[in-house]
């Protein structure tokens, strides 16, 4: 429900800007995104693991993760001069730590109504501001809908004492957590500083237009990993679920591949040039939820270091795609891109995870 609040309000959004101011405000959300993995050194996925297994690291990693923030906040400021993405970075930290102290205490009753009171406040202050300030008030309104995670890191911060001492004999998982966050980022949001300068922003904001309809895909597939990780923590894996998750991914993405020509042009007149671009991203659905599922398995098992491996290899493959088919066809060749960096990502976890299983059977 929270995620399908969020995708209401982007697709409202771009109902009422250009592609060109669409694909500006992800481009500074892009910058904020990858500063947070760089500052995040106690990611969501580390504080599960760890918090599922009662391991009181909690405190060590959000004070370290929030003095990089205060850090990240200076040189975005020397470079950029807007005071709205310093302040949306504080956003990104408060709820990463958060949701991860929470769903690693498998408090999902806890965090689903912290959710939806942070994406209702998406949809009401991100329209109250827009309507006050237009698009320069969105990421102000975005920063301030996190501002209840702020209750969960004040408790925690209480509760447990910072102890530097953990993270000694934690340091490798806690490292290759903290890589696989920042590939995952770069992953996620490179393209935007590649396309920016080779294709201009009406192309990023068809291509972010695009790729809104794919989170909205995922919401399922994100509510199954959040929920299987801190169970294959502790060795309970739900395999049915995960099948499920895969057979839904497959449906989801028939469903945009054909619907897509008749709906962009009724509800986003603007946004012709993102038709086709949706009919092929569509099908990335099905290797993400793969490569989630087999990325729940690793993370519980604290063997990370194929997952790193897996993002280089569809961070490369992403960016090679872009270069060489970007400039030949445009938003169609961002599409294939990322197609086919999604398939190089679940294709290396697979067989990675496939050749460790097979060892251990041996």
């Amino acid at each position: 429900m929270g995620n399908a609040i969020t995708a209401f309000f982007w697709l409202f959004l771009s109902s009422q800007i250009p592609p060109d101011q669409y694909g500006e405000l992800f481009y500074f959300i892009g910058i904020v995104a990858t500063a947070s993995a760089f500052v995040l050194f106690g990611n969501q996925n580390t504080l599960i693991v760890y918090v599922s297994k009662k391991i009181q690291i909690e405190s060590t990693l959000y004070f370290i993760s929030l003095m990089l923030g205060v850090v990240a906040s200076f040189i975005i400021m020397i470079l950029f001069y807007r005071v709205d993405t310093i302040f949306l970075l504080f956003g990104y930290i408060i709820n990463t730590l958060a949701i991860g102290q929470l769903l690693g205490n498998k408090s999902f009753s806890l965090y689903s109504k912290y959710m939806l009171l942070q994406k209702g406040l998406t949809l009401s202050l991100g329209i109250l501001f827009f309507i006050i300030f237009g698009s320069e008030g969105i990421l102000y309104a975005l920063a301030l809908s996190y501002i209840f995670f702020i209750i969960v890191i004040f408790r925690k911060f209480r509760d447990t004492k910072i102890n530097f001492k953990l993270l000694k004999n934690r340091s490798t998982f806690i490292v290759n957590n903290y890589a696989i966050d920042i590939l995952t980022k770069i992953n996620a949001h490179l393209n935007k500083f590649i396309i920016v300068p080779l294709l201009g922003f009406t192309v990023l904001g068809n291509f972010s237009l695009s790729l809104q309809i794919v989170n909205i895909g995922m919401i399922f597939t994100m509510i199954v990993f959040k929920y299987t990780i801190s169970h294959d923590a502790q060795g309970q894996e739900n395999k049915k679920l995960k099948k499920l998750a895969v057979i839904i991914s497959i449906i989801i993405a028939l469903f945009g591949m054909f619907i897509a020509p008749y709906v962009i042009p009724i509800f986003f007149p603007q946004y012709i040039e993102a038709i086709d671009a949706i009919r092929i991203i569509s099908f990335s659905l099905i290797p993400m939820t793969i490569t989630s599922t087999y990325s729940s398995k690793l993370l519980g098992r604290e063997k990370n270091k194929r997952i790193v491996l897996s993002k280089i290899v569809s961070i490369a493959t992403f960016i090679i795609s872009i270069l060489i088919l970007g400039p030949f066809y445009g938003i169609i060749g961002l599409a294939f891109s990322y197609l086919l960096a999604t398939i190089a990502e679940s294709s290396s976890l697979i067989i990675k995870f496939e050749k460790l299983h097979s060892n251990k059977s041996s």
